[in-house]
């Protein structure tokens, strides 16, 4: 029986398709750590940034409140030096009202004194005309002693005039006397009172006015007190908010270089899958929004318009996420104005800008390659996206010009 060699043969191609697609199998990239990890970046960032928007509010809020308790504490203090030179006013009048007080404790010890010899005087007075009124009874002068009688008690008998011309001439001085200690010890009793009325009155009024203004600086020294504490409570608060926000400013940078890394390392795996060339994906579907301008690509902002950088101070423009090879759409119709080379156009990389009226115009960067010029309609592909230029991954940075100045491409999409 003859050997047939068709089966080795088919058997030779069978192991040859195998042994190829295993070949094929191991040359295509499989799916990485990085693939994996990325979209976990990508929302840590977002996170991250929510939360250091919020601190930034935090610390807005904090700072404008203790910039509201500063203007306090600064009016309080203008009414405290108000006080105090008001003080200085009522101390300088408690000196002229002490000095009176003075004098009239002075007025009232001598009126005190004077009364009471006025009042000594007047005893004795009285004693003499007793004893003089005894001697006139005795000389039996029945007359005087009718008026004497006839009068309702010493002192009515000091004013009858009757009385008066009875009597003989020195015994008129003694009554004459007698009544003059009386009237000067009366008038004596009353300067007396009014003076201690006066004492009290002016006592009482300086008392008053010092507890009013003492009163009022307390209070007033009370309140800045508490403002202060306020106001250095809200300073620590800002004091740690900043401190937590530069923290997760300081997360966000590392995060943000982690995924720099990881784009630029599944790009890189991406073009030695393609023979180290850019090949065009397959162009996604129009995204727009509410403004004039369509998004040029679909994908995640992965760094927001005039974000802070080491080398910038301003991001002048915003940049979208997506892999090397990614369709670029045209903003909206226009014609090209400029398309420059990765050496010309330095970190810019690989770019072009398309002018669309008198004012505006969008430009973008870091292409891998050019596929328009001229003319161009809105959503015409203009460029395949990349990484040439300075860049840390595969992305698109787009700008949005105003009379050649760099605006927020979010207020036009």
């Amino acid at each position: 029986m003859s050997y047939s060699p068709r089966p080795l043969m088919r058997l030779g191609v069978i192991s040859a398709c195998l042994l190829g697609c295993a070949v094929l199998w191991a040359t295509l990239p499989m799916p990485s750590a990085g693939q994996s990890s990325l979209p976990k970046i990508n929302s840590k960032i977002g996170a991250t940034r929510a939360k250091i928007g919020r601190k930034k509010g935090t610390e807005h809020v904090l700072a404008s409140d203790i910039a509201s308790y500063s203007r306090r504490i600064n009016h309080l203090q203008v009414r405290i030096s108000s006080l105090g030179r008001r003080e200085t006013i009522i101390e300088a009048d408690l000196a002229r009202k002490r000095a009176e007080l003075e004098e009239i404790q002075k007025q009232l010890r001598a009126e005190r004194a004077r009364l009471l010899r006025l009042r000594a005087r007047f005893a004795v007075a009285r004693k003499a005309l007793a004893q003089r009124l005894v001697e006139l009874y005795r000389s039996d002068q029945p007359d005087l002693v009718t008026v004497v009688l006839q009068s309702d008690g010493f002192a009515e008998l000091l004013e009858q005039g009757e009385f008066l011309r009875r009597i003989s001439d020195s015994d008129r001085k003694i009554v004459l006397v007698v009544r003059a200690a009386k009237r000067d010890s009366q008038a004596s009793a009353q300067r007396l009172g009014d003076l201690e009325r006066r004492q009290q009155s002016v006592t009482a009024a300086i008392f008053r006015r010092r507890e009013e203004v003492r009163q009022v600086r307390d209070a007033l020294i009370g309140t800045r007190v508490g403002y202060a504490h306020t106001r250095a409570d809200k300073a620590h608060a800002l004091v740690k908010v900043r401190s937590e926000r530069e923290n997760l400013e300081g997360h966000l940078t590392a995060l943000v270089s982690e995924q720099r890394e990881i784009q630029a390392k599944l790009a890189s795996v991406a073009q030695q899958a393609q023979g180290g060339s850019t090949r065009a994906l397959p162009a996604g579907p129009i995204k727009g929004g509410s403004g004039q301008l369509i998004w040029p690509v679909n994908g995640p902002i992965t760094s927001p318009f005039c974000e802070r950088r080491a080398w910038e101070a301003c991001h002048p423009g915003m940049d979208i996420g997506v892999p090397s090879g990614t369709p670029v759409r045209a903003a909206a119709a226009g014609k090209v104005v400029l398309t420059q080379s990765a050496g010309a156009s330095g970190g810019y990389g690989n770019f072009m800008c398309i002018q669309h009226t008198a004012s505006m115009s969008t430009c973008y960067a870091h292409l891998s390659s050019f596929r328009a010029s001229g003319s161009v309609s809105q959503g015409q592909v203009i460029a395949l996206s990349g990484c040439t230029g300075r860049c840390y991954g595969p992305h698109l940075h787009f700008e949005v010009r105003i009379n050649g100045a760099v605006t927020n491409p979010m207020n036009y999409l």
